[in-house]
C-alpha cells in the first residue's frame, strides 16, 4: 500500500492549530541517532554519537574538575546522621545540600542522588524531599503531602540503608534569583520594584517569589539560548557536579550510585541518567512520553528544563533516558497525570523496551502505570526503593 503524503493527513487540533500535524511529523521516525533505527547494530557504537551529539545540544557549561565542599553542620535525627553542605560553582550563589545516611554507619553504602522536583515552586529546592527537624515550613509540608504521601522520601530511602544526597539545582533554593540581582527589571509581572528579599520565612512572600519566577523562567531560558547553552543543559552540569561531591565521598560506594526524581526531577533523571555512566540505576518518576506529545499537547505546562532544541532531529525523548541502556531503568507513569496523555506514555514505554531489548537487556527496563495524578505516592516509593535493592544492593 502506498503511503499516504503528509499533505494528504488531515490536521489534528493541537496547541499550535493546524501546525501541529505537520511539525509533529517534521523528523524522522526513527530518528537517525535512535537505536531503534535499523542502521545501528552496535549499542557502543551506538551510545558513543548519540551522546556525543546529546552534549553538544545541551551545550552544558563547564562547572570544574573539583569541587570544595564546606560542612556547615552535622547533626542526628530521624535515626539519621546528616550534614548540611555547600559548594561555589563557578557562577552564582553556593549550592546548599543536605547529605543523610543511617546513624552510625560508617562502611561505604550504597548511594542515591535524589533530584527535587519543580511544582512552580523555585523558593525552595532540596526541603521538598528531606526533613531535618520536627518542625516543617507549612508549605513544605503541604507539598510533601500532596505529591509524596506526606513522607520526606529521601530520609525514608536514607534509613534503608541508603547515603543519600539533595542538593538545590540550578533557579531553586540557595541557586534561585534573588530580587536584588535584577534591580530595575520593569517589566510587566516580572517587575521588581515593590519586591524584597526581606522575611524569607513569610508564605505570603514565598508564594509571591514562586510566581515572579514562572514569569521569569522565559526570560532565563532566552538568555540561555542566547549565551550558547540550554536550561537542561545548566541543570544537567550543576546535577553532574552533585554526583562528584557525592562519589567522592569516602562513606560512599561509588559503584553503586543511583538517581531518582519526580517532575522536574524526573526530567533531570533523563538527561542526567542518560548521559552519565555514574548513574548505574536510575528511576524516572512522572515525567515520560514523546516530543509528539510536547509537539501536539503538552509543551505548555512544562518547564523550560525540558528542551534542548534541534534534539528531536537525532532521538526521541524517550530515547535520551535510553542513551543508558544496559544499565537498570524504571519508569513510572500516572495514569491521569494531566501533564502528558496516556497514548503518548505508553508510547514512550514501547520506545523504550525497544531499545532495551535491540540492547539485549530486557529485563534491566521496567515501567509501572499507577492509577492517580501526577505524584510519587508511597506506593511507587515502594516500588523504586525494591528496584534500588534489586540493582544496588543484591
Amino acid at each position: 500500500m502506498m503511503k499516504q503524503a503528509d499533505s494528504d493527513i488531515p490536521p489534528q487540533k493541537s496547541l499550535i492549530g493546524e501546525y501541529g500535524t505537520y511539525f509533529a511529523n517534521l523528523a524522522d521516525k526513527p530518528a537517525s541517532l535512535s537505536f531503534r533505527n535499523a542502521n545501528w547494530k552496535n549499542v557502543a557504537d551506538w551510545k558513543t554519537k548519540a551522546r556525543a551529539k546529546a552534549t553538544e545540544l545541551l551545550s552544558a557549561p563547564e562547572t570544574g574538575k573539583t569541587t570544595v565542599v564546606k560542612i556547615e553542620k552535622k547533626y542526628v535525627y530521624d535515626g539519621l546522621d546528616i550534614e548540611e553542605l555547600s559548594w561555589q560553582l563557578p557562577y552564582g550563589k553556593p549550592t546548599k545540600a543536605i547529605f543523610l545516611k543511617p546513624q552510625g554507619s560508617t562502611k561505604p553504602l550504597p548511594a542515591i542522588l535524589a533530584l527535587h522536583d519543580h511544582a512552580g515552586k523555585k523558593y525552595f529546592g532540596f526541603p521538598k524531599l528531606v526533613k531535618t527537624s520536627d518542625t516543617q515550613h507549612p508549605l513544605i509540608a503541604k507539598h510533601q503531602t500532596a505529591v509524596y504521601s506526606g513522607n520526606a522520601w529521601a530520609n525514608d530511602i536514607a534509613k534503608r540503608g541508603y547515603a543519600v544526597l539533595v542538593h538545590d539545582t540550578f533557579a531553586f533554593g540557595s541557586r534561585r534569583v534573588f530580587y536584588e540581582d535584577v534591580k530595575g527589571l520593569d517589566y510587566g509581572p516580572l517587575k521588581t520594584g515593590d519586591k524584597t528579599d526581606e522575611k524569607p520565612d513569610n508564605e505570603e512572600h514565598i508564594l509571591a517569589y514562586n510566581e515572579w519566577s514562572k514569569e521569569h523562567e522565559h526570560v532565563m531560558s532566552k538568555s540561555l539560548f542566547c549565551a550558547g547553552t540550554t536550561w537542561p543543559g545548566v541543570c544537567l552540569a550543576e546535577d553532574q557536579a552533585a554526583l562528584s561531591v557525592l562519589s567522592a565521598r569516602k562513606d560512599v560506594d561509588s559503584e553503586r550510585i543511583g538517581c531518582a526524581g519526580l517532575s522536574g526531577g524526573g526530567v533531570r533523571t533523563v538527561y542526567l541518567a542518560g548521559l552519565d555512566d555514574r548513574i548505574k540505576c536510575a528511576v524516572c518518576i512522572g515525567f515520560m512520553t514523546t516530543f509528539k506529545d510536547l509537539v501536539m499537547n503538552r509543551s505548555y505546562n512544562h518547564t523550560w528544563m525540558t528542551f534542548a532544541p534541534l534534539l528531536a532531529n537525532y532521538m526521541d525523548f524517550p530515547e535520551i533516558l535510553g542513551l543508558r541502556a544496559p544499565l537498570p531503568t524504571f519508569v513510572q507513569n500516572n495514569n491521569q497525570d494531566a501533564l502528558f496523555t496516556l497514548l503518548e506514555m505508553k508510547q514512550a514505554d514501547d520506545m523504550l523496551k525497544q531499545v532495551f531489548a535491540k540492547a539485549g537487556s530486557s529485563e534491566k527496563y521496567r515501567a509501572g502505570f499507577y492509577d492517580g495524578p501526577h505524584k510519587f505516592d508511597a506506593q511507587m516509593q515502594a516500588d523504586a526503593f525494591d528496584w534500588f535493592d534489586r540493582w544496588l544492593r543484591g
